[in-house]
């Protein structure tokens, strides 16, 4: 480049550029030297933290022999083998345990059930012997009423069942059975030196012996009970409403 024109007397001026012999000093300039100017001096910046060295690459496994590897398997297969047979026993455990847990509740199941059935029986039971009995009762007051001479019968079998030595007997009966049995005159009383006496007391049907010894009530009250106790049941004989005409 060449150089714009100069006075007398002054130095010579360039447009462009110094040449490199007329320096004599000099530094490179950057943007911290006019921070510096103002401010005071900047502080280095701090080093750069080293770069991490790189990981080692892992060391390829030896490779194993044939021999271990054979034992890398048959002790895989073994513990397989283990592991199964073990498997089917816990399974087995199971069976059984869960089986008689089944069976314990059916049992249970079966028990309630059977005392239940022994239950509704016994009920039935009970039912069939009062519905029984209602019938027999029934049968009864019909015979009474269309049979009175069968009086003479239960009489008859209350004299037996006194001892010969029995002293002062009477039969006791009801007034309409007294009247019909002194009208057939078949009542033995003579062989036992026993007087038949009239008892609106005593039902219809019935009758009470009495003796020195001792009583046998032979009334249709106590013979009914007697015939309820024998079918495990309990009750009068008055426990039902005469039917109508029932001297009873």
């Amino acid at each position: 480049m060449t150089a714009s024109s100069n006075k007398p007397g002054q130095r010579p001026l360039y447009s462009r550029f110094i040449p490199r012999e007329e320096l004599h000093s000099f530094s490179a300039w950057s943007l911290g030297s006019l921070a510096e100017g103002e401010g005071g001096p900047v502080p280095p910046e701090p080093p750069a933290a080293p770069a991490p060295a790189p990981a080692p690459e892992p060391e390829p496994e030896p490779a194993l022999s044939e021999a271990h590897q054979a034992a890398l398997h048959e002790a895989r297969q073994a513990g397989y083998k283990d592991g199964y047979r073990d498997g089917l026993v816990a399974l087995e455990n199971f069976k059984q345990s869960y089986a008689a847990q089944i069976t314990a509740q059916v049992g249970q199941i079966a028990q309630a059930f059977q005392a239940q059935l022994e239950l509704l029986e016994q009920q039935l039971a009970g039912a069939l012997a009062a519905v029984a009995c209602d019938i027999a009762r029934q049968v009864v007051r019909t015979e009474l009423q269309t049979r009175p001479a069968l009086v003479e019968a239960v009489a008859q079998e209350a004299l037996s069942t006194l001892l010969h030595s029995a002293r002062h007997v009477q039969v006791r009966v009801h007034p309409e059975d007294h009247a019909l049995l002194v009208e057939r005159g078949q009542l033995d009383l003579e062989s036992r030196n026993a007087r038949l006496v009239a008892d609106a007391s005593v039902t219809r049907g019935g009758c009470i012996v009495e003796s020195d010894i001792g009583t046998v009530d032979a009334a249709i009250e106590t013979r009914w009970r007697q015939a309820l106790a024998a079918l495990g049941q309990s009750g009068d004989w008055s426990d039902a409403a005469p039917d109508a005409g029932d001297p009873a």
